[in-house]
């Protein structure tokens, strides 16, 4: 497996072929924790693992150099994921001070007992010699945590960018052109729709701020390093970043005794008499993983669900609880269900939807028991508004 970057950088993480739950988003493929050492007069360590593979960690590092030359290990977040070997790592290299901004050092200080801890506060922009190697440091607050932070080796033209452009992806390969490049564009949307999604105004002014900066490799803390193809990942995220609609149509509903499935497929046959790409999906079939990134870059979102003590049903509650926390944007919408004695349901969805500051095509549409022909005409007439809609973008 190649580690090398460019002379004297060597990725040194953990590859999680096994994890399937990553704080609700479901890993499918794994994933990496990426962690690199630069190796210059002085050497430096950036980031670390999950705490239980620290030791695999260090067994890379003394593949390269002995710990005791370790000068600096810099931590860009406090995340667990990137931090959690912190303390094993700090103990492993007695000679290394531990590079952060004022606000990552906060959080470890939160998270760890740090005395005994040799740190060295950065602010944004500043450098560290390493003796033939630069680092600069930039602050990229809420990219994704507030303490976030990039690291960017001056002479080789590395950033190491943290959270941005990274996938949970597992692989034997550490680099985009040896993967398969469609797999890791699909895990790459999945990530950003998942965790960076609502960060949209936090990731252009990030972009802006690096946009500047000449960028040979960008190597993220989870998933394939871009070395070939980063022209593409970059193009990707300047549309994710502002949530640009494609023409397409979700129907997303949870159904009882099929009747609001019935609405449902009235939705999508009216939504497929135009020309755009529909999506339908039983709530209960899908992860929310797979649904917010469906959602994330559709012109269009219908949403129903049958009533259940006075509510929607449980697994519909958790996807739309789940699209609320994300906040996808510009989207147009529909709400509809079934019910027996009340429409609190249909009345529900059409709440969530307009939380997120959907726009309706419509009145949400109520059908009590089993849809007759009128219903499903006026679910169909629905999905030709949220088709058209979606044609025009």
């Amino acid at each position: 497996m190649e580690t090398k970057l460019v002379e004297g950088v060597h990725w040194v993480g953990h590859v999680d072929w096994s994890v399937r739950d990553f704080h609700g988003y479901t890993t499918e493929r794994g994933s990496t924790y990426n962690a690199y050492v630069v190796e210059a007069r002085k050497v430096a360590l950036i980031d670390t693992v999950k705490g239980a593979y620290a030791g695999e960690l260090l067994e890379h590092v003394r593949a390269l150099v002995p710990l005791e030359r370790v000068d600096y290990i810099v931590c860009n977040h406090a995340e667990p994921d990137h931090a959690g070997g912190l303390p094993q790592v700090v103990r492993a290299c007695p000679n290394a001070a531990v590079v952060c901004n004022a606000k990552c050092k906060d959080a470890l200080e939160h998270h760890f007992d740090v005395s005994g801890w040799r740190f060295q506060v950065v602010a944004d922009t500043a450098t560290l010699d390493l003796g033939g190697k630069t680092l600069q440091f930039f602050d990229t607050p809420m990219v994704h945590w507030p303490e976030s932070m990039a690291t960017y080796l001056v002479e080789d033209a590395v950033l190491f960018s943290m959270d941005a452009f990274g996938q949970h992806y597992a692989s034997t390969h550490r680099f985009d052109d040896e993967a398969d490049l469609c797999e890791v564009m699909q895990e790459a949307k999945t990530y950003y729709a998942n965790i960076v999604l609502p960060l949209g105004r936090s990731v252009a002014a990030t972009l802006a701020r690096l946009g500047g900066l000449r960028l040979a490799i960008v190597a993220p803390s989870h998933g394939v390093i871009w070395r070939s193809h980063f022209a593409k990942i970059l193009e990707a995220y300047q549309a994710w970043m502002v949530s640009k609609p494609t023409r397409k149509v979700v129907i997303l509903f949870s159904s009882m005794w099929n009747s609001t499935r019935r609405m449902a497929e009235a939705v999508a046959a009216g939504a497929q008499e135009l020309p755009v790409d529909v999506k339908l999906i039983d709530a209960a079939t899908m992860s929310d993983t797979h649904v917010v990134s469906e959602v994330m870059d559709c012109a269009a979102f219908a949403a129903g669900s049958a009533t259940l003590n006075m509510s929607i049903l449980p697994r519909m509650a958790a996807s739309l609880t789940y699209l609320r926390g994300l906040k996808p944007l510009n989207k147009a919408c529909f709400a509809f269900g079934s019910y027996g004695w009340a429409a609190k349901g249909c009345e529900e969805v059409a709440h969530y939807l307009q939380a997120m500051q959907m726009r309706p095509v419509c009145e949400p549409v109520a059908c009590r028991f089993v849809p007759d022909a009128a219903v499903l005409e006026r679910c169909r007439a629905a999905g030709r508004a949220l088709a058209e809609v979606a044609r025009q973008v």
